[in-house]
């Protein structure tokens, strides 16, 4: 599944339809997550949800890949790569905590600006000045949307920033692995990795949920992670990622929506403002690599 299919008209189609499945799958699982650590330890429930994302992709894909799915090329990279995921995950939890599902959401799209950023000083890649703009106009929109100074600010914010710039090194690293291992290989690598290693810190914090509405949205959690990492890796063989990058940013309509029906929250007007900012600049860096990156057919 690494491979490219052919750029065509109706593989694009299904490319974004899949990405459109990955943005609202990430959403759902943001907002389970916000529902549990209310009252769960973030520990368990990060375990909890990775136990079920893994789970799930080895039920998945075992009838149709068998032995293949556990073929590792490159170990190391997908060692670091699982605690990476791992960690932002836990980072992302700890904020969802304290923050607006609208506010984490805001802050995370500023990865595109970050891996811009990271492309030039880890990889030597070269910026023109429009593109320079557009990071530094990304940044702008973070700091309205963090407000630092102000009664709005939270110190929680800073670990959606930290996330941030992770995912960001996080997206190069799929990059390198995308050349070596499946991405479905790459998926459960990812979510088996923190699953063992965060075992015994979540049993030993272990709290047992008090009611079957609770297992159903640690269920919920874990399936709606699975699926949406599922969509993505299938997304991106049916189409580029500069295709696909544009249509990421509708998962903040749902983070918006989710924050709402379910917490009876709405961003207010800095974070509003602070989300166009960083979704503009996002999608102007988007629009550029796209012309670079022209369609064939």
């Amino acid at each position: 599944m690494s491979k490219l299919l052919s750029d065509s008209s109706r593989n694009r189609q299904i490319g974004i339809a899949l990405v459109t499945v990955t943005t609202l799958m990430f959403a759902v699982l943001d907002a389970s997550a916000k529902w549990l650590v209310q009252s769960l330890p973030v520990l368990q429930v990060v375990w909890l949800r990775f136990l079920f994302h893994t789970l799930f992709t080895a039920a998945f894909f075992v009838p149709g890949m068998g032995a293949r799915l556990f073929v590792v090329t490159n170990p190391r990279l997908q060692l670091l790569r699982g605690l990476m995921l791992g960690l932002m995950t836990g980072l992302n939890f700890i904020a969802l905590q304290f923050l607006q599902l609208a506010e984490t959401g805001a802050v995370q799209f500023s990865v595109p600006v970050l891996i811009a950023l990271l492309s030039a000083w880890l990889m030597n890649e070269r910026l023109d000045a429009k593109r320079w703009i557009a990071i530094c106009m990304g940044f702008v929109g973070v700091l309205v949307i963090i407000r630092p100074g102000s009664h709005g600010f939270h110190p929680a914010i800073f670990l959606s920033i930290v996330n941030a710039f992770l995912y960001a090194a996080f997206n190069l690293m799929t990059r390198r692995l995308a050349g070596s291992d499946d991405p479905v290989v790459t998926q459960l690598a990812s979510a088996a990795v923190p699953t063992v290693l965060l075992a015994p810190f979540a049993l030993w914090s272990w709290q047992t949920p008090d009611s079957w509405q609770t297992w159903l949205v640690i269920l919920i959690a874990g399936l709606s992670g699975g699926l949406g990492h599922t969509a993505s890796a299938m997304a991106h063989r049916y189409a580029s990622a500069a295709v696909l990058g544009p249509f990421l940013y509708q998962q903040i309509i749902y983070m918006t929506l989710g924050g709402w029906l379910i917490f009876g929250q709405l961003p207010d007007s800095a974070v509003a403002i602070g989300a166009c900012i960083v979704v503009m600049s996002g999608l102007y860096l988007l629009w550029r690599e796209f012309r670079s990156t022209p369609f064939k057919g």
